[in-house]
């Protein structure tokens, strides 16, 4: 299957996995959704992998783990973000990671220059943001998380690239979960006992966990063994509008012209980013 239709199913998945989650905030909070997503992917790898039976070197392990834990912080501070902030304009905002990324590992002077229009983009989107009518603490705090997103992201893209490359894929990736689970645990698994005695509410999570982790974070690893990261953040830019209509059609949240041309200027910098 082509790597774009491969993306394309990725971000419809994630994104309403994502418009899902929005729903639970009220009652578990962003960041203990964000945390059983995790949780409940890891078991589903695991049961579906079961890595243990691979012959795991140390320094695979530990790659896989440090790409687990990078993977369960990026997803906690993104919820954190689509709490305070609409779907589309996080993801947008999201994007300076992959153009990091792009332009960094990728040569020539349209890398360089897509960080400059992906700036305009970002700057675009967070003055419409904060003149918007948001509360100005709620946009600040989605801003500062969805910014550390961004960063969680450009790490995500080169130790996913690297444990994709050294053959564990998938398996690596239900290594890495499971790590990242248990390295936040601490702050919410209080959350065990109301979780697993309300089966409507695990179910959900459960809902979560596949379509924003488990079906788009595989389909991440096919396309890494395929393509270069600078190649892999191009696609990415396929996943901003795919956002914008998911939160349209599900969270009723349609964007503005401002919004749209910040969402073009972000998607514009990916692709400047392409390599013949």
């Amino acid at each position: 299957m082509p790597a774009p239709v491969l993306f394309l199913v990725s971000g419809l998945t994630l994104y309403a996995g994502a418009a899902v989650a929005v729903g639970l905030f009220d009652r578990l909070g962003a960041t203990t959704v964000s945390w059983w997503r995790i949780v409940l992917a890891a078991v589903v790898l695991l049961a579906w992998r079961r890595p243990w039976r691979r012959r795991w070197t140390r320094r695979d392990l530990v790659s896989a783990a440090l790409f687990g834990v990078v993977l369960a912080a990026m997803n906690i501070v993104f919820y954190v973000a689509v709490d305070h902030l609409p779907l589309g304009v996080a993801v947008a905002i999201e994007f300076l990671g992959p153009v990091a990324v792009a332009a960094v590992t990728g040569r020539g002077w349209q890398e360089r220059a897509a960080i400059v229009v992906a700036a305009g983009g970002v700057a675009l989107l967070a003055g419409v943001t904060l003149g918007s009518g948001i509360p100005r603490e709620d946009a600040v705090i989605g801003l500062a998380a969805v910014l550390a997103a961004a960063a969680c992201w450009a790490g995500y893209i080169v130790l996913g690239k690297r444990v994709a490359g050294a053959g564990s894929g998938v398996d690596g990736l239900a290594v890495g979960m499971a790590a990242g689970a248990v390295a936040f645990a601490p702050f919410f698994a209080s959350s065990t006992a109301t979780v697993v005695t309300d089966v409507p509410l695990l179910l959900f999570l459960l809902v979560v966990a596949v379509c924003s982790s488990v079906v788009p974070y595989v389909l991440d690893q096919v396309v890494l063994r395929r393509v270069g990261m600078a190649t892999f953040s191009v696609l990415l830019a396929l996943l901003p509008a795919t956002a914008v209509l998911v939160g349209a059609v599900v969270l009723q949240q349609v964007p503005t012209w401002p919004e749209l041309a910040g969402l073009a200027l972000v998607s514009s910098a990916i692709v400047m980013t392409a390599r013949t």
